[in-house]
């Protein structure tokens, strides 16, 4: 970008990827799960850029672990917060429905949107300028930003390197394969050299994992299967990364009071709760998505566990 830098932070889960915009007016793209924010505010710091400096955060959506820095920056620094306006309203009124916490039983400390973006909005970065395009299907108020100059796109969970965002039929709508489908076709009529998602490494050919991800949510159209076990693994293995892994004798009754876990097997497999945990357990090993450590089990993916003691502070909408 001209007169400025990028800056791409590739994090391991829990956190979400972040981009750091050097310029005038400095933005930070997601901040990452909350337990992590001290390492969150360490990368900036390192990368030049002290938190109170930083004129504007922009949340992709909102998610855990793309905003749950938002809270430590915002009452420490007061740093403004930027967010799609429909999930904005959320948010601000503290709906129980605000980053799917209460569904997905992921804590998030309390914060404020303080800018509502909407379709076609700019954001001015001093030299350069990103346009917010509204990309729904992972979440409804899903955003993607653009840089037009130097032909950079940052895409949060839309899609990945090699994978795609997750889809909550159950909270986002039905047709939130179609949505992405749109998503992504918006997205191919642009000049994009480069990308960065929300995990995963940099995209070097973001014109080939758009087709690539076009084709799978095409499947998905005719294997709406697939979706369900995709967003359950995911789900699941984020769980497992929050907790640290979970006991053998934990599992029942921890997967027997969440919200995605009831709505997935009851309407998406058509079994009851309590027959569905040994399938979905059968296949978090199959897919190598999970293991066994003697009588825990623990996510594949590499992470840096929480602390428990944060974990267990359990902050959710609710509570804020």
């Amino acid at each position: 970008m001209k007169n400025s830098n990028i800056i791409f932070f590739e994090r391991t889960f829990p956190s979400a990827n972040m981009i750091l915009i050097k310029d005038k007016f400095p933005i930070l793209i997601d901040t990452g799960f909350g337990s992590d924010v001290k390492a969150t505010e360490q990368l900036i710091n390192e990368a030049g850029v002290s938190p109170e400096e930083l004129y504007l955060i922009v949340n992709t959506h909102y998610h855990s672990d793309h905003v749950g820095g938002n809270y430590h920056f915002q009452a420490k620094y007061g740093s403004r917060i930027a967010a799609h306006k429909w999930e904005a309203d959320l948010i601000n009124s503290v709906d129980s429905e605000a980053c799917s916490a209460e569904w997905l039983d992921q804590p998030v400390e309390p914060y404020k949107v303080d800018v509502k973006l909407s379709d076609n909005d700019e954001i001015r970065t001093g030299n350069n300028t990103l346009k917010v395009l509204h990309t729904p299907g992972h979440t409804l108020g899903h955003i993607s930003l653009y840089e037009p100059e130097k032909r950079i796109l940052f895409c949060g969970d839309l899609f990945h390197n090699n994978d795609i965002g997750w889809l909550n039929i159950f909270r986002e709508g039905v047709s939130a394969i179609q949505r992405s489908l749109e998503s992504l076709e918006r997205l191919s009529t642009l000049h994009i050299e480069q990308a960065y998602s929300g995990h995963g490494p940099q995209i070097d050919n973001p014109m080939a994992s758009i087709d690539s991800a076009r084709k799978r949510f095409e499947k998905w159209l005719t294997l709406p299967e697939k979706v369900s076990w995709h967003a359950c693994k995911r789900i699941f293995s984020f769980t497992l990364i929050i907790k640290n892994g979970l006991a053998k004798e934990e599992i029942n009754n921890y997967l027997l009071n969440c919200g995605w876990f009831q709505d997935f097997a009851r309407y998406s497999f058509q079994r009851q709760p309590e027959e569905f945990i040994p399938i979905l357990l059968d296949e978090m090993i199959r897919s190598k998505a999970a293991s066994w450590n003697e009588n825990l089990l623990v996510a594949s993916t590499p992470y840096q566990a929480p602390l428990k003691e944060w974990i267990n502070k359990n902050v959710k909408p609710k509570d804020w």
